[in-house]
């Protein structure tokens, strides 16, 4: 048996170490489980399928928990559990300083332990499991929401902002965690994570970024309550809401390139390198029609109809090679429909505002904050 197996370690109830350290973690939860949600660095390698889970405990409250234990066993036994046990052997060998956990820390991880001891392999877990993980996260996000500062940056719609905020150490990208880009056109392939882990990726966020830059300002971007479907914390959201107040100030043209650049030319390519070219030029094409319909309702009839066959326009130009139209609708878009409502909510946010220029101005004054 290589060394890593032989090596013994201890389980943890240190959380806090866990996410500084970016932890690998064995997730032994059903797979309905671990889909609402779980940490980041984590992977489901469940010790029971859904379906036997609920089996399970359909037995557990019919029969009490001795006869649950015996059904599990009778259902996981064999080739399957060989295959699983191999599978945990895997991950293990891929991950020797990481952990395992199941719901809250009990009878599921005890078993994966004790089975992968039988294989000549100690592997800790994590004391408390997913719940106790869950709860210190929650009580660290609201100890940041109350002892942190906390800068927002703004602009128009096109400005580069997440681009700028990866320049600035202190900041959370929490567009990023979200995998959207914020506005009607944001999706990112791949989808975005389940609310919950949205939220434990946003808590680890604050650990890490208190660990490193302590009482710095956190400089986040300017957000809604809603990024795509994902929800903010209420309480963060009411944080935000309240704190000084960055915009960074670009010409039209340049957010017109950006938009471009990021909505069409690296949308268009991140599709087609995952779905082939015809395939992949379809789902573009299709995801960026489906973002205009979605907003039909708030440009209008008149100007919903203008777009829609500039894009469509467009499209079959960039089919041919050429994507350079997209580059009219966007500009109209952005002028006369993501400029006003800016214009407007910047308005009942003046107050707030504390600096505003140039993306490079804005990057040497974030920088500066203590």
């Amino acid at each position: 048996m290589s060394n890593f197996m032989s090596n013994f370690m201890n389980d943890t109830s240190d959380y806090r170490q866990i996410f500084l350290t970016n932890a690998p973690m064995m997730d032994t939860r059903a797979p309905i489980e671990f889909a609402r949600g779980s940490f980041p660095q984590t992977q489901n390698l469940p010790l029971m399928t859904d379906d036997e889970r609920a089996q399970v405990g359909t037995c557990y409250k019919q029969k009490g928990q001795d006869a649950a234990i015996a059904l599990g066993h009778t259902l996981v036994s064999g080739d399957i559990k060989n295959s699983r046990i191999a599978t945990w052997l895997e991950f293990i060998k891929q991950n020797p300083e990481g952990y395992l956990f199941c719901f809250r820390g009990g009878l599921r991880s005890t078993i994966c332990q004790q089975w992968l001891a039988d294989a000549d392999c100690h592997y800790p877990r994590v004391t408390g499991g997913y719940k106790a993980m869950r709860r210190f996260l929650i009580q660290e996000q609201e100890k940041a929401v109350d002892t942190r500062r906390f800068v927002m940056l703004g602009g128009h719609t096109g400005s580069a902002k997440t681009e700028l905020l990866n320049n600035i150490p202190h900041s959370i990208d929490l567009e990023g965690l979200a995998n959207h880009r914020g506005s009607a056109f944001g999706k990112r392939l791949g989808g975005q994570p389940p609310q919950i882990s949205f939220e434990n990726s946003l808590s680890v966020e604050f650990l890490r970024n208190e660990h490193t830059f302590g009482k710095k300002p956190i400089v986040l971007e300017d957000e809604s309550r809603l990024i795509g479907r994902l929800c903010l914390p209420p309480t963060l959201l009411s944080a935000m809401n309240q704190a000084p107040l960055i915009l960074v100030e670009t010409e039209l043209e340049e957010r017109v390139s950006h938009s471009y650049e990021n909505y069409i030319l690296r949308n268009c390519k991140d599709s087609l390198n995952s779905f082939g070219a015809e395939e992949g030029f379809e789902r573009f094409s299709q995801e960026l029609k489906q973002s205009l319909h979605n907003i039909r309702r708030r440009l209008g009839q008149e100007r919903y109809i203008k777009l829609n066959s500039q894009m469509e326009q467009a499209l079959h130009q960039q089919s041919n090679g050429d994507g350079s139209a997209h580059r009219g609708w966007i500009e109209v878009l952005l002028r006369d429909y993501y400029d006003p409502m800016y214009n407007y909510q910047i308005k009942q946010k003046s107050d707030r505002v504390t600096f505003r220029g140039r993306p490079e101005a804005i990057t040497e004054y974030l920088n500066e904050l203590s």
